[in-house]
């Protein structure tokens, strides 16, 4: 039993008081205004420095631009919190627009200043980023102005950036609005669709087959919508690329991502040449449930008969005591967040669906936000989203134009926060229904990576090829996905999931393009990270910090280069990484 109580809810009041009404906050807005006015006005005027002397312009702009930044993000992480906590948080929704206005404003300043960066002399810019004032951020000052490279004149940019505000990101908020909307009625009680979809765990098949009828359903209901939003998201983005001669749809996401192609390709292709011991797996998982063969909404069920339900505070326990094996920097860190209120995670309607972790720049803090109602598998979310928090707070020294690492190594950190609590679980199981139970569990996220995942990425390039011709309808959109699913899961289950398109919120999200591989991406790479971490045990830690420490300031295939001494654009590390999770594979086979 823990010993220790930790509270559900998390404190917002420590940055802001009142909440969405927060008269401190509504004056931290009118600060980052005032202040982007000032940048605004200070990059309109700076002129490219002409020799490496005349660069003292420069620094200062790059101090302002990391003040608002910092701001921007601290006051977007308090509306994320807000609006997730209460989808009916009307004010919540009204901050959330005043901020994307901003945030479009802060983007066109930096487009300006990033054309600027073009016009320094190649000689003269080598200069400056070997000078003592710019070495540390050469990389990212670099890329930018490689970017910029890339763009249409800075005119067309910010006229982009400005419809941006009331298109393409008003299309991502509607589908907010729309979900903030939705209910499932179930046994006499009106939940939300985050509540309802724990319910795809539950142990009686008859109830996840009720409860996917009507999730279909509900989904399927405000598909006309869903599929407008998507259709209007998708063709912002094709005529972006269209206006500025890019042909790859993958160009954003990778450049986003610090990735190449190669690396892409190198790592689905070890993942679908080692599907076959996932669909083994699939299928005994059929047998134990007693079905010819499984449908989506058996995916999550679970095989072992355990009462293991455990609680909030037993939960958060037993994730300090398992992190305490790798290093005391993590477990500090965990017991603070514990103790001090960063996490979110009562079990009421009202709230957002899924998990996030957001920063707190301003105050070197993160919030988590969850729903926990005591499966083995929240326990895993908890500490998955502790990464993302730690990895924040591993970054709090570095340089702040050093710390904007991509999705791909956010998802790193996550994912080996979460694996030292899994194989922990495994491993301190009292019982073979336990250990079959927990090891379950490890196994339905590899093939969440390999098999959802995939499933996400092959619809969503198809789709936007789809797209290129014009609006794609409601029905196509459900072919395309469950074609996707048939493909991605090797044809292993009897039902398949056509609305998942609408369900899942990473394909509206308009700030990250392609929110799919960088999952996968972060999973395996985080594989070749655990398995160091277990040949050199509490003296990996500070590799790790590292590690973490340059996410953000080098390409992903130089930070394995560097940290692991692994070559990313090759099979030979995917490989090695997808075969360490096939032994938890072969040890569920065996023991079933």
């Amino acid at each position: 039993m823990s010993t220790n109580t930790y509270s559900l809810t998390w404190d917002l009041d420590v940055f802001f008081k009142g909440g969405s009404e927060s008269p401190e906050f509504a004056q931290y807005i009118e600060e980052i205004s005032s202040l982007l006015e000032n940048l605004e006005h200070q990059v309109t005027q700076f002129i490219a420095p002409k020799s490496s002397n005349e660069v003292e312009e420069l620094h200062n702009i790059i101090v302002n631009i990391q003040a608002v930044g910092k701001k921007l993000s601290q006051a977007s992480g308090f509306v994320s919190c807000l609006q997730a906590q209460n989808m009916a948080d009307q004010k919540a929704n009204l901050l959330r627009g005043t901020l994307t206005a901003l945030f479009a404003k802060f983007s066109t300043t930096l487009t300006t200043f990033h054309d600027q960066l073009t016009k320094v002399n190649d000689t003269v810019w080598t200069e400056i980023l070997e000078s003592d004032d710019f070495k540390e951020i050469s990389f990212v000052l670099n890329e930018r102005r490689q970017n910029a490279k890339e763009l249409l004149t800075v005119e067309q940019e910010s006229l982009i950036t400005a419809l941006s505000v009331d298109g393409y990101h008003g299309w991502g908020q509607m589908y907010d609005t729309v979900v903030g909307k939705m209910q499932i009625e179930h046994d006499g009680k009106t939940l939300s669709v985050g509540q309802a979809s724990n319910l795809f765990s539950a142990k009686d098949r008859n109830v996840r087959q009720e409860i996917f009828g009507k999730w279909e359903e509900t989904w399927g209901s405000e598909a006309d919508y869903f599929a407008k939003i998507l259709n209007h998201l998708a063709g912002f983005r094709l005529s972006v690329y269209g206006q500025r001669g890019w042909d790859n749809v993958l160009r954003e996401p990778l450049s986003i991502n610090r990735m190449s192609q190669e690396t892409l390709d190198a790592m689905w292709g070890a993942i679908i040449d080692n599907k076959a011991p996932f669909v083994e797996y699939l299928q005994r998982k059929a047998k134990l449930l007693g079905v010819e063969k499984l449908s989506w909404y058996d995916l999550d069920a679970p095989v072992a008969d355990t009462d293991s339900s455990v609680s909030y505070s037993e939960g958060a326990e037993f994730i300090l005591d398992q992190f305490k094996h790798f290093g005391d920097e993590l477990t500090d860190f965990t017991k603070m967040a514990f103790e001090d209120s960063w996490i979110e995670a009562e079990d009421r309607s009202g709230k957002r669906p899924g998990g996030f972790c957001t920063g707190f720049p301003e105050s070197s803090q993160s919030r988590i936000f969850m729903t926990f109602s005591g499966t083995a598998s929240n326990v895993s979310t908890l500490a998955h989203e502790l990464g993302h928090a730690f990895h924040s707070y591993a970054m709090r020294d570095v340089h702040t134009l050093n710390r904007y690492y991509a999705m791909n190594v956010a998802e790193t950190a996550s994912t080996f926060a979460e694996m030292i609590v899994a194989d922990a679980a495994v491993k301190n199981a009292g019982t073979n229904e336990e250990r079959l139970a927990l090891l379950e569990d490890k196994v339905q996220r590899s093939v969440a990576f390999y098999m959802n995942i995939h499933a996400r990425f092959l619809f969503e390039t198809r789709f936007y090829e789809e797209r290129k011709n014009g609006i794609v309808s409601k029905n196509r959109i459900n072919e395309l996905m469950e074609e996707a699913q048939k493909e991605a899961y090797c044809g292993a289950l009897e039902e398949y999931h056509p609305h998942f398109w609408a369900s899942k919120l990473h394909f509206y999200i308009t700030g990250v393009p392609f929110y799919n591989f960088p999952y996968t991406f972060g999973y395996l790479f985080s594989l070749g990270i655990y398995a160091k971490a277990l040949e050199e045990g509490k003296n990996y830690e500070q590799k790790y910090i590292a590690l973490l420490k340059d996410t953000a300031s080098m390409t992903v295939e130089e930070l394995a280069q560097k940290h692991l001494g692994v070559d990313l654009t090759k099979r030979d590390f995917w490989e090695s990484a997808v075969k360490l999770s096939l032994k938890d594979v072969e040890e569920f086979l065996s023991l079933t």
